[in-house]
C-alpha cells in the first residue's frame, strides 16, 4: 500500500514531557520528507500545532479540518496549505477519514482516544480498510496496549481486529508498518449464539 495522506490525531496540549513535542515535530518532518500529506484537526495549539508547523517548515502539505466553533475560539491554524471549516465534530472526523490513507495517534487526551477508537471501530466493521498506528512516545501507549491485549484474552476483541493497530516509537518505522499492513477480513462477532 502507498500512503499519500495520513491523518494524525493528537493533543491540543503539549503534555508535561518535552519528548511529546519532539516526537510530534519528528512525525511532521517525516511525513513531509516522504511526500505524505498531513491531515489533522486544524488547530494551532498543543501537539496539533507542533506537528503541523513541523510538516509545513519541512515543505510538506498540511490540511486542517476544524469545526466552526473551534475556529471561532481562535485555535484554528492560519498557516496551513488548506484549512477546511466544517459544521461540527462528526463532520470533522468524517472529512479527515475521507482524505486519509492511514491514521496515526500521537500522545493526547480524550479527544485523541475518541478519534482513534472511532476510526478503528469503522475499520473493524468494514467501513474502511486503512491501517492505524500509535506513535508510542516514551511508552505513552504501553498501558493501553496491554489493556487492548486483555480485551482479546477476554473474548471482546478478535485478534485480527487487535492487529489492525500498529505501534512503534519511531515515525519512520511506524510509517513502514502502515505501508506493509494487509487488511484481514473477519467478522466482528465471535458468535451469533443467542444468550
Amino acid at each position: 500500500m502507498s500512503l499519500r495522506s495520513v491523518c494524525v490525531f493528537c493533543g491540543a496540549s503539549t503534555g508535561t514531557n518535552p519528548v511529546y513535542r519532539e516526537a510530534a515535530a519528528a512525525l511532521g518532518e517525516t511525513l513531509a520528507a516522504n511526500g505524505i500529506r498531513l491531515v489533522y484537526g486544524g488547530g494551532a495549539v498543543g501537539l496539533m500545532g507542533v506537528v503541523a508547523d513541523a510538516a509545513m517548515a519541512a515543505g510538506g502539505e498540511v490540511v486542517g479540518i476544524i469545526p466552526q466553533s473551534l475556529k471561532d475560539a481562535e485555535v484554528g491554524h492560519s498557516g496551513l496549505t488548506r484549512l477546511e471549516v466544517v459544521d461540527g465534530m462528526h463532520a470533522r472526523k468524517a472529512r479527515m477519514a475521507e482524505l486519509s490513507d492511514a491514521f496515526i495517534a500521537l500522545p493526547g487526551g480524550l479527544g485523541t482516544l475518541e478519534e482513534l477508537f472511532e476510526v478503528w471501530t469503522w475499520g473493524q466493521l468494514g467501513y474502511h480498510r486503512k491501517p492505524l498506528g500509535l506513535l508510542d512516545v516514551d511508552h505513552f501507549y504501553s498501558k493501553l496496549s496491554h489493556f487492548l491485549d486483555h480485551l482479546v484474552d477476554e473474548g471482546f476483541v478478535r485478534a485480527p481486529h487487535r492487529a489492525m493497530l500498529q505501534r512503534s516509537d519511531c515515525p519512520a518505522t511506524l510509517l513502514q508498518l502502515l505501508v506493509n499492513w494487509q487488511p484481514t477480513v473477519v467478522a466482528k462477532w465471535h458468535d451469533r449464539t443467542p444468550s
